[in-house]
């Protein structure tokens, strides 16, 4: 039986907090990691709560460690990031007097159990459905750690490929994000460069509005998603970068169709002027202006009940140290808010691992670098270091959730939810598995968020003089006829005013904004599996120049293909 925490006394009971290290006994089973007494768990918790400097090790709640000792007196210590969810693991070897570490990921985490063990001599435990299989990888000259470590490979399998070493490379990135990196690193008042380069470059730059048509009966060709709440529903033409079944008629602005070859997976088009006047005159937004209101909005919809969703951070971003915005309450005494500013010795890979290459169904850009992700304005700037956005992957707090903030997390059963994080959400902490965090919704409880006409407030990015007009991406979670959607959103050019007007249309309960300004941040692909390729198909078709290519002339899906600086959210079949 499940066990949901009511409270942050009641996770004590649910005993899904882990310890302290430990010294692993002779075993010839892989034993899981201990379950700490309620002192560790307040200790650690009262001490994660704190805003100091520490390692981003000593961040983890939830860590766990074993430790054994070689015939020659080497010390092995095998530590779960968070054992509640065996995903990662720092392994530790000093021997010699020499120590290192690595960063190891099961490939099997649903289906192994990993631990150290010292009978005939220290070794890694493994035990699957295959039975044990006993591993040192440090052991022989050269050994396994090395040898995967100089492969230069982001997932290099160890042990038999029951793990795997999770290796430091170089993400991908544009030409323009490159410089737009170096503006803003290595050049004085490079961030008032970049945003004038916005302001100049990027508005508008991506906008699209196709031609409609007048006439036809709407028809709910995906009747679980309903239809858009629109004045008027004329046939649109469609940029998709993959095929519609429209069944011969055309797309209907509002109205949702199946994707073909992707099962439980639908899209549909609307232009912001064409929503329902009952909708737009909702306060809480501003109203639409003339170019946004004709400009193209792409969505496409999974059906929760055939996909997980999962988080991967990018080779560079977001980085963890400080954002500029908080300026005034920088502690330069601290490397970054949550006391460290790298997330070293995590490896950030950038690309999804290997396990999951098979079950891939879309990729989808995540949100704000760290420049951007923390509040210049509101009392949100003066408190919690300037609430900078966080993020959880496979278990880790890499940096910490902030009240207030629009968060989109999956729990350890694999439920997916997407609000505003609170303080007593705090308790949920050991059972999430993914989480990111990106400014404030756009859409809560149906109607435009607090802050969505406001710039400042809302931390939307764009240019002093509130010219918030861009392409954005955002997502929102739908209920509909006892089914759960997430969907995204592809905005030509909006500001946060059309996107929660689009979603409010679509008759979304929250929503959120993710990235914007280009197409390599708004980037979303879904995925067919054609002879053992991986073959990308994107929400519009020019996004396919982002992506790589093989010496055989085939494309190399980003985030999936190779390495890239920056986080995503992918979808697996499930």
């Amino acid at each position: 039986m499940l066990c949901y925490p009511r409270n942050i006394r009641h996770v004590f009971i649910c005993g899904i907090l882990v310890t302290i290290s430990v010294l692993v006994p002779r075993s010839v089973l892989a034993s899981e990691f201990s379950v700490p007494s309620e002192r560790v768990v307040q200790d650690r918790l009262s001490e994660f709560a704190e805003f100091k400097n520490r390692s981003i090790v000593e961040f983890q709640p939830f860590r766990a460690a074993q430790q054994v000792s070689d015939p020659d007196g080497n010390l092995i210590e095998l530590l779960s990031v968070n054992a509640h969810h065996n995903m990662w693991f720092l392994l530790e070897i000093d021997v010699d007097g020499v120590d290192e570490q690595f960063h190891l990921e099961l490939a099997s985490p649903k289906k192994t159990k990993i631990s150290l063990d010292n009978q005939d001599g220290a070794a890694i435990l493994f035990e699957d459905e295959m039975g044990l299989f006993r591993c040192k990888p440090w052991a022989g000259k050269p050994n396994e750690l090395s040898t995967a470590r100089g492969t230069g490979l982001p997932y290099a399998p160890i042990c038999n490929k029951k793990a795997f070493l999770r290796n430091a490379v170089d993400g991908n990135r544009s030409s323009r994000e490159a410089v737009a990196e170096f503006l803003r690193d290595n050049v004085m008042f490079g961030e008032s460069l970049i945003s004038m380069i916005k302001g100049t470059f990027y508005e508008d730059a991506y906008m699209s509005s196709g031609a409609v048509q007048d006439g036809g009966t709407v028809e709910e060709v995906a009747s679980a998603l309903g239809v858009a709440k629109l004045s008027s529903r004329p046939k649109m033409n469609s940029y998709f970068g993959f095929e519609v079944d429209t069944k011969s008629e055309g797309m209907k602005a509002g109205a949702w169709y199946p994707i073909v070859d992707g099962d439980g997976i639908y899209a549909s088009a609307v232009q912001p002027g064409m929503i329902d006047p009952d909708i737009l005159s909702i306060p809480g937004a501003n109203g639409l202006d003339e170019v946004e209101s004709r400009a193209d909005v792409f969505l496409v919809a999974f059906d929760l009940a055939k996909f997980d969703l999962g988080y991967e951070m990018g080779t560079d971003h977001p980085r963890l140290d400080w954002s500029p915005r908080p300026a005034r309450i920088i502690d330069r005494s601290m490397p970054g808010p949550d006391g460290f500013g790298s997330s070293d010795p995590f490896v950030r890979s950038g690309m999804l691992s290997p396990r999951h290459t098979d079950s891939v169904a879309a990729t989808i850009a995540a949100g704000f670098k760290r420049a951007h992700s923390a509040f210049a304005f509101t009392d949100k700037a003066i408190t919690r270091n300037g609430h900078h956005y966080g993020f959880v992957q496979n278990g880790a707090v890499l940096s910490r959730l902030n009240p207030g903030l629009s968060t989109i997390f999956v729990l350890d059963d694999g439920s997916i939810h997407m609000r505003s994080w609170t303080e007593q959400d705090d308790i949920l902490l050991p059972r999430v598995a993914f989480a990111r965090q990106n400014g404030v919704p756009l859409v809560e409880n149906g109607v435009p968020g607090e802050h969505v006409s406001n710039w400042g407030f809302g931390n939307w990015s764009g240019s002093a003089d509130a010219q918030l007009r861009t392409l954005r991406a955002g997502a929102c979670l739908k209920k509909s006829k006892g089914r759960d959607f997430l969907v995204y959103g592809y905005f030509s050019t909006a500001t946060p005013s059309a996107m929660a007007r689009v979603f409010q249309a679509y008759d979304c309960s929250y929503a959120m904004l993710l990235d914007m300004n280009s197409q390599e941040h708004s980037y979303m692909a879904l995925y067919t599996h054609e002879d053992g390729r991986v073959i990308p198909h994107h929400v519009v078709r020019s996004m396919s120049a982002l992506d790589g290519q093989t010496r055989d002339g085939f494309p190399s899906p980003r985030f999936v293909g190779y390495a890239d600086n920056r986080d995503f959210f992918y979808l697996l079949r499930k």
